[in-house]
């Protein structure tokens, strides 16, 4: 099988330089155990490190670009030679001053494709890996150019401070939501312009209706439903780094369990379809398919699906992410998948990663 989206958007430089999908709820969904073995899409590497630190007996990353498996494979050599506040140091979470040091220790573990990506991307390393990206730097214009014309410093870290539900709605009702913030929001994260300055213009190709409208009211639960104060996918937009709170894989509590189980990872730059045609024997237990649906017709998408569930073994979970373009088992695969509507629903309320539209898990049945 060709992969859809490889043949239309540009993969030659780092489109997302961190996961932008919240592992705490990508967990709780895989349900991994001690011999899963994990299909999960590479991005930037975040989330295939959290599920690693699940302990599983392998976890296979993929990705088109090989820049977003420099990403992936920066982020290991870290892992194997950082302790834990070098890590943030190097990401960007945390303040620095020597990331070119640290870049150095980490160098030689990496392969030399990726050694060669890195050393012509000083810039990057100096300002924090984590901002590397194409997205970032999209969150970055927001945050530099349309967040001042909207509310002061002092605003935004009141709003980061979180605070009771009641709280949280009374200010964004009274100070955050006025009509700068509403105007200046849907301007700039139009379909034209988030094709142009975000993601790419073709992985808009599926999307129907107002990609800001439905942005801006997932934007509004973020803000006040969930809490800022612990949410670090807002904190770094409106920052550029975690003030109070972290993603999965970064946390300290998950530091250790990443880097003893790294032998158990790898990454290969193809294509998911491309890898299932070289798996043999059912031989998947899970899969984290990040939002892989959003760029594809729902044809390419029903047969992408009816190929993971050949190489999935009975009672394998696969999740995945819609941002603006629906995507679901299709009815005539009833027989084979299973939706798991209500456990995705709850997990879907704690998603912090505010801006997808829908969180899908499908079972694979036995």
């Amino acid at each position: 099988m060709s992969s859809e989206a490889q043949q239309h958007a540009d993969f030659s430089a780092i489109r997302y330089a961190q996961v932008w999908e919240d592992a705490d709820i990508l967990v709780p969904a895989l349900a991994l155990k001690a011999d899963s073995v994990v299909l999960s899409i590479a991005s930037a590497g975040d989330n295939a490190l959290a599920l690693l630190a699940q302990g599983p007996a392998r976890v296979i990353a993929l990705d088109l670009n090989s820049a977003q498996l420099a990403c992936l494979a920066l982020r290991v050599a870290a892992y194997t030679t950082l302790e834990h506040d070098q890590l943030l140091e190097l990401t960007g979470s945390r303040p620095s001053t020597r990331r070119e040091a640290l870049y150095q220790r980490t160098r030689k573990h990496m392969d030399a494709p990726s050694r060669h990506f890195w050393d012509a991307h000083s810039q990057e390393i100096a300002v924090g890996i984590g901002g590397a990206g194409k997205f970032e730097r999209y969150f970055g214009l927001f945050r530099e150019r349309i967040i001042p014309l909207v509310h002061r410093r002092a605003t935004i870290e009141r709003l980061l401070t979180g605070g009771t539900l009641e709280q949280r709605q009374r200010f964004y009702a009274d100070t955050w939501n006025n009509w700068r913030w509403r105007l200046l929001f849907k301007v700039f994260f139009s379909r034209f312009v988030m094709g142009r300055l975000g993601r790419d213009p073709s992985f808009f190709r599926y999307v129907q209706g107002s990609v800001a409208d439905r942005i801006l009211d997932r934007t509004r639960y973020a803000l006040t439903t969930l809490d800022p104060a612990d949410n670090p996918y807002l904190q770094w937009i409106l920052t550029g780094t975690h003030t109070s709170a972290l993603p999965y894989a970064l946390r300290p509590e998950h530091f250790e369990s990443i880097r003893a189980n790294l032998h158990k990872l790898e990454w290969h730059q193809q294509p998911v379809e491309d890898f299932l045609d070289q798996t043999g024997a059912p031989a998947i237990d899970a899969a984290n398919l990040s939002d892989i649906f959003e760029y594809m017709s729902e044809e390419n998408t029903e047969r992408l699906l009816a190929r993971l569930v050949q190489a999935a073994r009975p009672g394998a979970r696969f999740a995945y992410w819609n941002m603006l373009a629906p995507r679901r088992r299709p009815a005539s695969m009833a027989s084979v998948l299973r939706p798991l509507d209500t456990e995705a629903a709850a997990l879907f309320a704690q998603d912090k990663a505010f801006f997808y539209s829908a969180f899908v898990l499908e079972e694979v049945i036995g």
